[in-house]
């Protein structure tokens, strides 16, 4: 019997739960062919050339990793025109939220979080005992700015902006994030989550980094999982104004990004054919996947992301179910609240051919 107590703020956290893996979707059903459409990853697989850099770098594991990301960190300050002194790199997007929590929250502050949006940033404010002040999308699942300041009080630290937005697609447009930047106070920092920002096609999508360079307190977070496709190595990073990183390296472990990560990144953010060739897939996926949908009379929402919230009314979970029966992964909405929606992931165009195929014949009845 376990009698040592865990901290009251756990009763508060719910693990995350990803989505499964393909390996084990196939040893569950005994399937031989699965497509994951689930998680968001890219389709095409990783950069080339982050491939090719790899290799290289297999006989110096026995070292422990560059503890500053020294080359990484040069590469992204050249693609993003800023000081290397403005950048912080940790083991993907997730556990940079964590840091922020643990360098900026005390227990009793507050956080202001859209809803529904992803859910680790809750967890950041669970964790160090901060409470959460959800302020809900619009009904079209657009950002709703005068309610988020509205919802500002002494007590606010923190507000999350996720752009695109996960799970809607929906995004922050420019002179929006402008306004809030300009309406805050300036003890309160935006963290601007742009993990989604390489999908985003409307000329009034900011990604953030421009708000920075114009010395607004505001982070705006990144991710190699996306775009370029390494997901499996977890790499992400901040970008904000020096000071607000030297906070955040006081938390930060010296050796969180491994050596591989590294030489991957280094290389995948210079692989400009990959990344554009990803958004051509993306955005042809999107189109396949708008086609099918309206051909089938569903509701869904216009994305600005690479994946698709769709409303499919009470029966979801049933499709949800019946989709992976036939080797189709997807998320289900309950993660978000969202019980009458499905969030589906842009994939190739084969893999949308057969999610297209097989969801007709569950609508079908077939």
């Amino acid at each position: 019997m376990n009698l040592i107590e865990s901290r009251k703020v756990l009763t508060k956290i719910k693990p995350y739960v990803p989505g499964k893996p393909i390996w084990e979707v196939q040893k569950e059903l005994g399937l031989d062919r699965v497509i994951k459409l689930a998680s968001n990853e890219n389709p095409i697989g990783p950069s080339p050339k982050a491939i090719k850099e790899l290799s290289g770098c297999l006989t110096g594991l026995n070292r422990y990793p560059d503890a500053n990301a020294t080359n990484l960190k040069n590469k992204i300050a050249q693609s993003c025109g800023l000081s290397e002194k403005n950048l912080i790199i940790t083991n993907g997007a997730d556990e940079l939220i964590t840091l922020i929590s643990e360098t900026f929250l005390e227990p009793g502050d507050e956080i202001i979080v859209p809803s529904p949006s992803f859910s680790e940033y809750d967890f950041g404010a669970n964790l160090m005992g901060a409470n959460i002040v959800s302020v809900p999308l619009n009904k079209d699942f657009k950002f709703n700015i005068g309610e988020i300041i509205s919802s500002v009080t002494e007590k606010t630290k923190l507000i999350y902006i996720c752009s695109p937005n996960n799970p809607t697609g929906t995004y922050l447009r420019r002179n929006e994030l402008e306004q809030l930047l300009a309406s805050l106070p300036k003890h309160i920092l935006v963290v601007f989550d742009a993990a989604y920002s390489h999908f985003a096609t409307s000329a009034d999508y900011t990604d953030g980094i421009e708000f920075v360079k114009k010395e607004y307190p505001i982070i705006v977070l990144q991710t190699f999982s996306k775009i370029y496709g390494l997901a499996g190595l977890r790499v992400g990073f901040g970008i904000a104004g020096e000071s607000i990183i030297n906070c955040i390296l006081k938390v930060k472990e010296p050796f969180n990004v491994n050596s591989m990560a590294q030489v991957a990144a280094a290389a995948a953010i210079t692989d400009e054919e990959h990344v554009e060739k990803s958004k051509e897939v993306n955005r042809v996926g999107r189109e396949q996947l708008y086609q099918a949908f309206d051909g089938l009379k569903l509701k869904y929402i216009e994305s600005m992301s690479n994946f698709v919230l769709v409303e499919f009314g009470p029966k979801t979970k049933d499709i949800y179910h019946e989709l992976m029966s036939k080797g189709i992964i997807v998320r289900y909405g309950n993660t978000w609240g969202m019980p009458e929606f499905i969030r589906i992931s842009v994939g190739t165009s084969e893999e949308n051919t057969i999610f297209i195929e097989q969801l007709t014949t569950i609508l079908n009845g077939e």
